[in-house]
């Protein structure tokens, strides 16, 4: 008997005794195939079989970096779990030192998967530095395979059917996006029998999460921002709520009770994102339709009031060349803080090499502020900001909590602080409350003074 593997799948040819319900006899090549993830069930389950699935695997890597007890508790704990599961840790906690560390126990071929480019590049970079070794990448127009690279989640699922034997270890930056249907496949499609799994929040408000469970080895350490007082910067979280103008206040009521008495009408009750999906998917009609421009329009008048930006160049006035980073949840907003404060913008539209360069600057002090939509909420690495507003967000924890990391990194006698400014008598409260489930802070709302 043997095994191999073929396009995501493995191949069993002369199965001999009971055959698990994983395996599955596949009439048009004559022999039984199962998901490639099963890799290690199989070779447990078939000791004396030829294993044709992987050639080289031997990697001589090694590290002199010290962890802190979680991060050395937590890579335990992910050994004695068979080298598989995911690591929750706030953003800023050293998630990365982890896996570093993991790579070096195994010392074999290593596949690091994250979502965007500029995490591929981070990761890249300081495996290169860390262990002195060529680092490939696969993904942001590159295609360079080494015994240890970094590709993105795109090219990683792109590349499954030829790569998934190329890997025994699958390290997944970030790893509540691999729940997703379509991510999901990479976990699937690898062979890899090592996994570890990278993550500040691990749940998921559509539940997903729990497809992790079988393909990722599920969570198996933990740990909240206020278990690690010890090594993050200190910080406080202030609300500003401010007034929105008497005719921003008028259009926004109006907006707002066109979508409230839809919502009554229809007798739709909105519980969480899953519920909105499902209001979008029933308003393909001429009132529906009228709904959600209503509720568009309420959300754009309470995220852009513009008493907003008086309130930016206060808090930068408050904050002089103390490093600061202003979050929007949409690009144009962005745009609009970057052009009236002549500073940097980062969205989704910014090239790469720009991007680079602006948080280069950012680094070096050349210049003290950046203005960005989603772009920072993950995974960037921004050391030196102290200083975080929100000026309009949406009510994840996820996103709140990766947005309070960009602060969090320590820095000597560094102290951070996130601001929240949020339109007065609009649903963004709500939302505000909602993010910061979970989120210890010893400060709320604060008037401008």
């Amino acid at each position: 008997m043997n095994i191999a593997y073929s396009r995501g799948t493995l191949i069993l040819n002369e199965v001999q005794g009971n055959v698990p319900p994983y395996i599955v006899y596949d009439d048009r090549i004559g022999a039984y195939r199962t998901e490639a993830f099963r890799y290690s069930q199989v070779v447990k389950k078939f000791p004396d079989a030829r294993d044709d699935v992987f050639s080289s695997s031997s990697v001589n890597v090694r590290h002199s970096e010290t962890l802190r007890p979680y991060q050395k508790k937590a890579v335990d704990l992910w050994a004695a779990n068979q080298n598989a599961g995911v690591v929750v840790l706030p953003t800023a906690a050293g998630k990365t030192h982890i896996g570093i560390e993991a790579i070096a126990r195994l010392s074999t071929t290593t596949l690091v998967v994250a979502p965007t480019i500029e995490l591929v590049q981070q990761w890249r970079d300081k495996l290169s530095r860390t262990f002195g070794i060529k680092v490939g990448q696969i993904g942001g127009g590159e295609k360079d395979i080494e015994d240890i690279s970094v590709s993105t989640y795109d090219s990683a699922y792109l590349m499954a059917e030829s790569l998934g034997n190329r890997f025994r270890f699958l390290l997944v930056d970030e790893v509540h996006h691999l729940a997703s249907e379509r991510y999901l496949e990479i976990a699937k499609m690898y062979a890899s029998p090592y996994r570890m799994g990278l993550t500040a929040t691990y749940e998921r408000t559509d539940m997903l999460h729990e497809n992790l469970e079988e393909v990722m080895g599920g969570k198996i350490f933990e740990l909240g921002y206020e278990e690690l007082t010890e090594y993050l910067s200190d910080y406080d979280i202030v609300r500003i709520p401010v007034d929105l103008e008497p005719e921003e206040e008028e259009e926004y009521e109006k907006n707002r009770n066109i979508f409230i008495s839809y919502l009554r009408r229809h007798r739709i009750t909105l519980r969480g994102p899953w519920d909105f999906e499902k209001f979008i998917l029933s308003s393909w009609n001429p009132e529906g339709r009228e709904a959600l421009l209503a509720w568009r329009t309420a959300r754009e008048i309470a995220f852009n009031a513009r008493v907003k930006v008086d309130t930016v160049r206060y808090v930068l006035s408050k904050h002089r060349n103390q490093k600061t980073i202003i979050f929007s949840e949409d690009t144009d907003t962005a745009y609009m803080i970057s052009k009236e404060f002549l500073i940097p913008c980062i969205t989704y539209l910014t090239p790469g090499p720009e991007r680079k360069e602006y948080l280069e600057m950012f680094k070096a002090g050349s210049v003290t502020a950046l203005a960005t939509s989603r772009v920072l909420d993950e995974g960037i690495d921004v050391p030196d900001a102290s200083v975080g507003i929100v000026l309009s967000g949406s009510g994840s924890t996820r996103q709140f909590r990766q947005r309070l990391g960009r602060l969090l990194r320590p820095s000597g006698e560094k102290h951070s602080v996130l601001y929240e400014i949020v339109a007065k008598g609009t649903s963004e409260y709500g939302t505000s409350k909602r993010r910061r489930k979970g989120v210890p802070s010893s400060t709320d709302d604060s008037s401008q003074k």
